[in-house]
């Protein structure tokens, strides 16, 4: 019976994972170096280039996530499962996070100008954004950052497929 090439290995590693998974883990789980198992992830993002699936990556890990022109069906899909929408307020704290983060609850308020403590966990309970480590202001307080189920609801393969921010919308000023 012949072996079954790493990158198969690969693809059904981040088809089961439910995180997010580093090339260390991969290349452990797989049994592979982290150098062949960083060419097989390159090949494995050229060959779902033409699929329904895409390879995410953020922040040294990588996820199977759907390809953007997918997005209208997979969001139809996902509003029929879940009902419950973002509201205005939980997307310009999402939006915030997306275009500036990592940043503190406190950083955050500061552009919002009101209180986002609500807002926070309420994106940390559907998991559009993580906690990524803690600031080093004083007291140490956590920072958040966008998560790759973010990418996935929105349809996006990494942050640099964000929209570029309108010029009349410019830089928010803090008071």
């Amino acid at each position: 019976m012949a072996e079954t090439p790493l990158i198969h290995n690969l693809e059904a590693l981040l088809f089961v994972a439910t995180e997010p998974l580093s090339v260390a883990q991969l290349a452990g789980a797989a049994g592979a170096g982290p150098d062949d198992t960083a060419r097989a992830l390159a090949d494995l993002q050229k060959q779902l280039s033409t699929t329904g699936l895409r390879l995410s990556q953020l922040n040294g890990t990588y996820r199977l996530v759907t390809a953007p022109e997918t997005a209208a069906t997979v969001r139809g899909f996902l509003r029929a499962e879940s009902k419950a929408e973002l509201s205005r307020a939980a997307l310009e704290t999402l939006a915030i996070v997306a275009y500036r983060g990592p940043l503190t609850r406190s950083q955050i308020e500061t552009l919002r100008g009101v209180s986002s403590e609500t807002m926070l966990r309420n994106l940390l309970g559907r998991g559009l954004i993580v906690e990524a480590g803690r600031s080093r202001e004083p007291g140490r307080p956590l920072q958040y950052a966008i998560s790759h189920s973010f990418l996935q609801h929105f349809g996006l393969t990494s942050p640099t497929d964000l929209p570029p921010i309108p010029e009349e919308v410019g830089e928010p000023h803090a008071n």
